[in-house]
């Protein structure tokens, strides 16, 4: 009989490096669609962070992610994925992918990116580097006997009789109902579903990026971690697009200035200027906008026409709004970009329930703190894989039992517009306890509405009601957490930490006194 197969969950960078890292074992590969067409990995423009140059060191680059993540990095973790930066440029190379070369031809040629301290991203095809690195992890994949790909959607994980995951749960592409559910059985599951850009209705996500991930591990009955810290990446493109075009910060890296429309370059008193940490300049934007500024990337006096050959991607998506970098300045305004919290998960990427992995932005490695270091995200999935691969080496078959495949109806795997507009409003990139509230209350009338248990509500809604009642437990202002009524930082980092039933009595007990608050008052 056929071993049962690891399952991962994703088609992203995550999920094709877990799934090439354990090769020769078998391995199903679930994606939502087609490989390549709605993974977050190919959207993105900047590189992968390794030190590979003579001046630099994993304890130099350790340092930047400690600093960026705002007190609440995991040094150990840090120093770890660090220092596997430059087995995972080699591993990648090795896989068939072309990164640019430095003038000599030879070395690999490394960009400056906000909050490093030394220039060590490494970029493929300037400023395309996600499509190139998942094009040819996906020509990989494809010539691996081991894996096997399948297109649907997963409604939940399958849990054996002693509470491990065992397998999934997954409607195949062309279901529509819960009857055409398919039960999977595997030795374990990954997840790499990706983060959660696509609840907010500004972001440069893929609006499938739902949070899909956290509600399955949070079903499960998974600890999740750190779920408030949303980065918003303070320059996407502003041409009414959903997702929006993205604007790499290896602009930034290079010359370019933020200026508001009278002309003002409001970054230039900052320590960092515009290429501060991510947090910090987002939030200037973002204040800027909300005086009725109007905000614009310039290019121009950095780069000039010299735009359109250095960042071809960028130059491209100006032109298709009808923009002339090289002429003029391009507007834009902060998105979310990144989830730093996730699924807590162990060095080797397991989670708190037995036979459930998690890698990439759906994980809570230690490494992102409070706030993602730039170009660290895909190093964190490539240096990942590699030790989920050797625990799954140890690991012993189960066989899935107890759950019937009919508990949830397929959803569209899109958050629909008043949620997204909830996000942006109250827990976008400054927040308060009036916003974070009503948001919770909010969520939670919305899970109740339906005839399913709380619990068993959209992806969406669970994944934004998580994320909502962990803002508003953190009464304080830290990394990419901005509280207008909680300005400063607290002299004591600590985590959040959050299951799904905690959550819902949070959401419940919140909803309840406000009720009552009213029955009072009437």
């Amino acid at each position: 009989m056929r071993q049962n197969p690891v399952i991962i969950i994703g088609g992203g960078i995550a999920g094709l490096t877990t799934a090439l890292r354990l090769a020769p074992l078998p391995v199903v590969l679930i994606t939502a669609s087609p490989l390549g067409t709605n993974a977050a990995t190919a959207l993105a423009q900047g590189g992968i962070a390794a030190a590979l140059g003579d001046d630099d060191s994993p304890h130099l680059h350790a340092d930047d992610a400690l600093v960026a993540a705002a007190g609440l990095g995991d040094p150990a973790i840090t120093q770890r994925i660090a220092e596997a930066g430059p087995e995972a440029i080699a591993w990648l190379l090795e896989q068939g992918i072309g990164f640019d070369r430095a003038s000599d031809g030879d070395a690999v040629a490394l960009g400056l990116e906000a909050a490093h301290s030394r220039r060590r991203i490494v970029h493929a095809g300037g400023d395309r580097t996600g499509r190139r690195v998942i094009d040819g992890l996906i020509g990989a994949v494809r010539n691996t006997p081991s894996i096997t790909i399948l297109e649907g959607k997963v409604l939940d994980l399958a849990m054996t009789a002693n509470g491990h995951v065992g397998g999934v749960v997954y409607v195949p592409v062309g279901g529509r109902q819960a009857s055409d559910a398919v039960l999977l059985s595997g030795r374990g599951v990954v997840l790499a579903t990706g983060g959660i850009g696509g609840l907010y209705a500004y972001t440069t996500n893929p609006v499938t990026a739902i949070g899909t991930g956290l509600a399955l591990a949070a079903r499960a009955g998974a600890v999740l971690r750190d779920l408030e810290f949303v980065q918003f990446h303070p320059t996407a493109i502003a041409i009414g697009r959903d997702p929006m075009p993205l604007a790499t910060e290896a602009l930034r890296g290079e010359g370019a200035i933020l200026i508001n429309a009278r002309g003002e370059r409001f970054m230039e008193g900052v320590p960092g200027a515009e290429l501060a940490p991510r947090d910090i300049v987002a939030n200037a934007v973002f204040r800027q906008i909300i005086a009725g500024e109007q905000v614009f990337l310039d290019t121009r006096p950095a780069l000039g026409q010299a735009v359109h050959t250095r960042f071809p991607g960028f130059s491209a998506l100006c032109a298709s709004g009808g923009l002339d970098p090289a002429r003029q300045p391009i507007p834009i305004r902060p998105a979310a970009h990144y989830h730093m919290g996730g699924v807590k998960v162990g060095a080797s990427g397991q989670t708190t329930v037995p036979g459930l992995w998690a890698c990439g932005e759906v994980a809570s490695t230690g490494l992102h703190g409070a706030n993602r270091l730039a170009s660290n995200s895909l190093l964190e999935a490539v240096a990942q894989s590699a030790w989920i691969a050797e625990d799954f080496k140890g690991s012993t078959s189960l066989a899935a039992a107890g759950l019937e495949p009919s508990l949830r109806t397929p959803s569209m795997g899109q958050a629909d517009v008043g949620l997204r507009k909830q996000m942006d409003r109250d827990v976008g990139v400054v927040r308060d306890a009036a916003g974070l509230q009503r948001a919770v209350r909010g969520f939670w009338f919305a899970l109740t509405q339906s005839k399913a248990r709380p619990a068993q509500g959209s992806d969406a809604l669970l994944a934004a009601l998580l994320i909502a009642v962990s803002a508003e437990r953190r009464c304080e202002s830290r990394g990419a957490h901005q509280r207008a009524d909680h300005p400063r930082t607290s002299s004591t980092p600590r985590h959040t930490e959050i299951t799904l039933t905690d959550a819902l009595n949070s959401a419940r007990e919140l909803a309840e006194s406000r009720t009552e608050a009213m029955e009072a008052f009437a």
